[in-house]
Formats: structure tokens, C-alpha cells, sequence
């Protein structure tokens, strides 16, 4: 009876969520959101978004709050997935930054994020080194700042790579007179089913989750130096979906991850500390691939159809699960 309840609460119907709104739509496919809010004036807020094709096509978009596109930087070869970071040394200054994965040059772009006018760029990367094909092309990415030093890490996932090593880390230093991106491992367990692309680093817990698309959502240690950062700690979400595991993001306690679908995507929410499923919602966005959420409650998840994202509240999905 219990496994049957289980069973049940796992496949029962999505909750219908409001957007607050959407941004505006892009010339070609988009693939991932990241939001920025600003330390020093928290009522300014922005949007980015990869438009994932080929140079020229290529393109960072930036969105203000109210969806309304502020700028695009243009030429980018491929971006899959974006995150940003806060305080990041770069020589005497700390700065944010928005990160891209650049997949046909194998490589990180990474941003200056400038209040009031948005994306500046600062560097590019390489990554993958010494690997060809699909195990060279850069995915998903996670941004993971460690509390006892404030070092900033990219975690990356790429096209295709073996288990155990499937994602590479690296610190991103910018202590010297030029931004460097220093391996520090590999690591990450993978089925051999389809690909791993999304990737969420916790950096209050100091873990990160990453999509097996085929197979569940995996979770490690983010910090590379922890006596058991090679463990895995758990595989969840194996049951449940309907389509692929694609975008992950962490809210406070709360894990979101995307289901992907057509006509429209959903979203399963577990918990952070146990892992248990608390529920299923949708906004209506079709064959989502990212998804983000700010500290202030704002979600963001890629739309297919109309070429842009949706933005809604974390409250109104909360009120919609009956979440706490």
C-alpha cells in the first residue's frame, strides 16, 4: 500500500503556476537562463540567456526584470548554459560575473556583469583540453563559491565523456594580470544513457547536482579538496519523468528540476536536505531545457515555442505545492 501511495504521489497531476511574465523572443533558439541580482541595489535585476546556435547567430542575451531585452552580445559560437557569480577577484577589484559555455571553441566566456548596462567581456577560457569531438564541446556549467576562501569554480559538463570523469572543475583565478581557469579534477558518475548537460552547484551546502538525463539526478561534494569529493552521495529522481532531466536550479532548501515536454515542460521540486519529492508544477513553457532561480525568488526557464523565457515567483509555486 505505502509503495502504491508512493507511486502515486510521484505521477499525480502538475500544479498550474502564473507567470509573472515572459521575456522577449529571440531570432533562433534560446537554451538556458541565469539571473543577476545586485548586491548593492537589490531592485535591479537581470535576465540572461544563451541563444544556442553557431557564430554568427550565436548570442548572450540580457533581459531586464520586466522581460524587456537590455542588450545581446552577438558572435558567440554555440552557448549551451550560463551562471553567474558574486565577488570574484580580478586583480585589486571584485566583481560579478555571468559565465558562459562557448561549445564549438571549447571554451568559458566570461562576463563582467555592469550595473545599469549589463554584460562587459572579460575572458575566454579554454577547457576540455587535450580531449576531441563531442568530449571537448562544453554544456552545462555550474558556478560554486567555497565559504573559507571565497574561490570561485566552474563546474562543467560537456557533450559526451566517460563515467567517472564526465565533468572537469576548475578555479577560476584571477589573481595574476590575466583570468586563468586552473583544473583542479575530474569527476561524475554517468549511466551511458543520453548525455549530462545541467548542472547546479549549492554553494551554502557546498554540493552540486547534475542531470543523467536518462537516468536520475546525481550529487557530489562541490568543494574538489573534501576527503570524499570522488563519492557520489546519492542518485535520485530516477522515477517519475516523462520526458528527459534537463535544467536543475537550488532555492534556499529546494531543489527544482526540469521535465522536459512537449507541448509543455514540467517542473518536479524535492528537498534539499532529504531529497524527498514534494510536487509537480508547470507554467506553460515548451520542451524546457534551462532553468534558474534567484535569492529573491525569481524562476526563469526556457520556452521553446516563442524563443525566450518565463519568468515567474517563487511564492506562487510554493502557495501551488503547499509548500512552507
Amino acid at each position: 500500500m505505502r509503495a502504491l501511495l508512493f507511486a502515486a504521489l510521484l505521477f499525480a497531476p502538475a500544479a498550474d503556476v502564473a507567470p509573472l511574465g515572459e521575456t522577449a523572443s529571440e531570432p533562433h533558439q534560446t537554451d538556458d537562463p541565469a539571473i543577476w541580482i545586485n548586491p548593492r541595489n537589490p531592485s535591479e535585476v537581470l535576465v540572461f540567456g544563451t541563444v544556442k546556435m553557431a557564430a554568427p547567430d550565436g548570442a548572450i542575451a540580457v533581459y531586464r526584470r520586466d522581460g524587456s531585452r537590455l542588450m545581446r552580445i552577438e558572435g558567440v559560437d554555440r552557448p549551451n548554459n550560463i551562471d553567474v557569480a558574486y565577488g570574484l577577484q580580478a586583480g585589486p577589484r571584485r566583481i560579478d560575473i555571468a559565465v558562459a559555455t562557448e561549445r564549438n571553441k571549447s571554451r568559458l566566456r566570461v562576463f563582467e556583469i555592469v550595473s545599469g548596462k549589463g554584460l562587459k567581456d572579460l575572458a575566454a577560457l579554454p577547457v576540455f583540453e587535450g580531449q576531441t569531438g563531442a568530449a571537448a564541446q562544453p554544456m552545462g556549467i555550474a558556478l560554486y563559491q567555497r565559504a573559507k576562501d571565497r574561490a570561485i569554480f566552474a563546474i562543467v559538463s560537456r557533450k559526451s565523456g566517460p563515467s567517472g570523469s564526465y565533468l572537469w572543475q576548475y578555479r577560476l583565478d584571477g589573481a595574476g594580470p590575466v583570468l586563468r581557469a586552473v583544473k583542479v579534477r575530474e569527476f561524475g558518475a554517468f549511466s551511458g544513457t543520453k548525455e549530462i548537460e545541467a548542472v547546479a552547484a549549492d554553494s551554502t551546502h557546498s554540493v552540486v547536482y547534475y542531470s543523467d538525463e536518462g537516468a536520475g539526478i546525481r550529487k557530489y561534494h562541490a568543494d574538489p579538496d573534501h576527503r570524499d569529493a570522488a563519492r557520489e552521495l546519492a542518485l535520485f529522481a530516477q522515477t517519475g519523468w516523462k520526458g528527459d532531466r534537463e535544467g536543475i536550479a537550488v532555492y534556499k532548501d529546494y531543489i527544482i528540476a526540469t521535465d522536459q515536454q512537449h507541448p509543455v515542460s514540467e517542473f518536479h521540486v524535492f528537498a534539499g536536505a532529504t531529497l524527498r519529492h514534494l510536487g509537480v508544477f508547470r507554467l506553460g513553457s515548451d520542451t524546457t531545457d534551462g532553468i534558474d532561480i534567484a535569492p529573491n525568488g525569481l524562476f526563469a526557464a526556457m520556452n521553446d515555442s516563442r524563443r525566450n523565457f518565463i519568468l515567474a515567483d517563487w511564492k506562487s509555486i510554493a502557495a501551488a505545492l503547499r509548500l512552507r
